[in-house]
């Protein structure tokens, strides 16, 4: 199994830039996709951004494409979101996720492993 711990997080203003980092521990980052999602209050947890096992493939929910990019270094075991002209809708807690598969998947429940959370606050 891996384990992963996020950090990163913080309060920004809106049109900022935060970077969001993901460590894996326990296996080899490089036997896993990966993806971040995030939940605002009150809201359902949503995809916000993936990336395959290959690492040829990223995805993104489209409120976010061309301001986040997700990365991945298996050298170093973490991955990476950075998260430019960041909105206030931007705003909740930001989780990591892991799957062994090789396909790629917006699914919550596709992702076995997951992260406990960091907080990103957009003010306006």
């Amino acid at each position: 199994q891996v384990q992963l711990v996020e950090s990163g997080g913080g309060l920004v203003q809106a049109g900022g830039s935060l970077r969001l980092s993901c460590a894996a521990s326990g296996r080899t980052f490089s036997d896993y996709g990966m993806a971040w999602f995030r939940q605002a209050p009150g809201k359902e947890r949503e995809f916000v951004a993936g990336l395959t096992r290959s690492g040829l493939t990223t995805f993104y929910v489209d409120s976010v494409k061309g301001r986040f990019t997700i990365s991945k270094d298996n050298a170093k075991n973490t991955g990476y979101l950075q998260m430019n002209s960041l909105k206030p809708e931007d705003t909740g807690v930001y989780f990591c996720a892991a799957r062994g598969s090789f396909s790629s998947s917006r699914a919550r429940q596709a992702y076995p492993y997951w992260g406990q959370g960091t907080q990103v606050t957009v003010s306006s």
